[in-house]
């Protein structure tokens, strides 16, 4: 397997992973309810994971303030890790793999310790 090189390797790991998502029983109904469109999230997340992995300018937008409103529990960030970790595993292979799952974690603890402290308000700042 090669490892995450570029926006082809982001496209490949968002499309499958969200595939899953949107059928999980625990977590698709949260996203299918709030998605109101698949192409433009996904136009989203390749924007987004190319900045976060590549530094690519191109994602605009508060993926906190997205997600807070959601009433996310600790079950579905565990689902939402345990299929992307899933993803990245059965297609690549190499250290940008292990850095974007490690990132994806790293997002989920600061999500669940901000929705925590927040109640779940975006509007709220956390300085």
């Amino acid at each position: 397997m090669k490892d995450i090189e570029d926006i082809s390797s982001i496209k490949i790991f968002v499309d499958e992973f969200y595939a899953l998502v949107q059928n999980d029983t625990l977590i698709g109904p949260i996203f299918n309810n709030v998605i109101t469109s698949w192409d433009t999230h996904l136009e989203k997340m390749y924007a987004f994971w190319n900045a976060a992995l590549f530094g690519v300018p191109g994602f605009k937008g508060n993926l906190f303030a997205k997600h807070a409103p959601l009433h996310l529990e600790p079950q579905h960030f565990k689902r939402w890790l345990e299929l992307f970790n899933e993803t990245i595993d059965r297609n690549f292979d190499g250290p940008m793999a292990a850095d974007t799952k490690t990132r994806a974690g790293l997002m989920a603890v600061m999500f669940q310790n901000k929705i925590a402290r927040t109640g779940g308000d975006a509007s709220r700042t956390i300085v």
